[in-house]
């Protein structure tokens, strides 16, 4: 896998449920299958020496609105996913973190994402982000609420706020920005997902659900990337946009 000096690449992970109705199961089914997916994806990137890998496992949306069950049957696979897949990141040295309102989740499914957590710290190969209850809106709304307390507290000058002091009010103030965001199933849209850190990003979308997704579509990503002409901005040669 040629990363093509891609630093992260982020993953929008679309189509469990259609990709089990197309074949007469239950959605649920779809939802076990991705798991293998993500498991594969990520040993495979750990593997390539991929510095950062975000993952969107679950929208505040979903959490919200889907179906009670199908979000019983989330919360279940987390948090078998949290337990069985700690050897395959120790073995890989992926340190794991997460992004989003996980405190909202049952104090059992967080009591597992935390010892994961800890137990993942001191790794030192590829970063996985797992956004879970994510919402970008909802990022960019909680940094502004925790620039607001300080400056309240008389702790931060208003005028001394930019980009690099709203970045650090982040879920992950580590994270680097986006160089290349995948999304499965074929959808033409970002879905709130990390929204401060795609703002220059290369887009690859797949008809592919998420179930099929192996390395040959990360690496025809990675192609399609090595292809791109990314300019922040510029103009073809690196001259200043007019």
């Amino acid at each position: 896998m040629d990363l093509q000096g891609v630093r992260h690449i982020a993953i929008i992970m679309d189509g469990n449920g259609r990709w089990a109705e197309a074949r007469g199961m239950v959605r649920a089914r779809g939802h076990r299958a991705g798991v293998d997916s993500v498991r594969e994806v990520v040993t495979d990137c750990a593997r390539a020496h991929l510095p950062w890998l975000t993952l969107y496992a679950l929208s505040t949306e979903n959490f919200k609105m889907r179906p009670a069950l199908e979000v019983r049957l989330l919360m279940v696979l987390l948090k078998r996913f949290m337990i069985n897949e700690r050897a395959t990141l120790m073995e890989n040295g992926v340190r794991l973190i997460t992004a989003g309102r996980i405190q909202e989740f049952p104090a059992r499914v967080v009591a597992e994402i935390r010892r994961t957590e800890a137990l993942t710290a001191g790794n030192r190969g590829m970063t996985l982000c797992l956004a879970l209850n994510y919402g970008g809106r909802g990022e960019i709304v909680d940094a502004a609420r925790e620039l607001a307390r300080e400056v309240r507290a008389g702790n931060l000058d208003p005028e001394s706020i930019d980009e690099a002091a709203f970045a650090q009010r982040l879920y992950c103030p580590s994270m680097p920005d986006v160089d290349l965001l995948v999304r499965t199933a074929g959808d033409l849209r970002v879905s709130n997902f990390l929204l401060w850190q795609i703002s220059y990003a290369e887009i690859f979308v797949t008809p592919m659900c998420w179930p099929d997704v192996r390395r040959p579509l990360i690496e025809s990503a990675l192609a399609e990337y090595a292809r791109r002409d990314r300019r922040f901005g510029g103009v073809q040669g690196g001259g200043a946009a007019s």
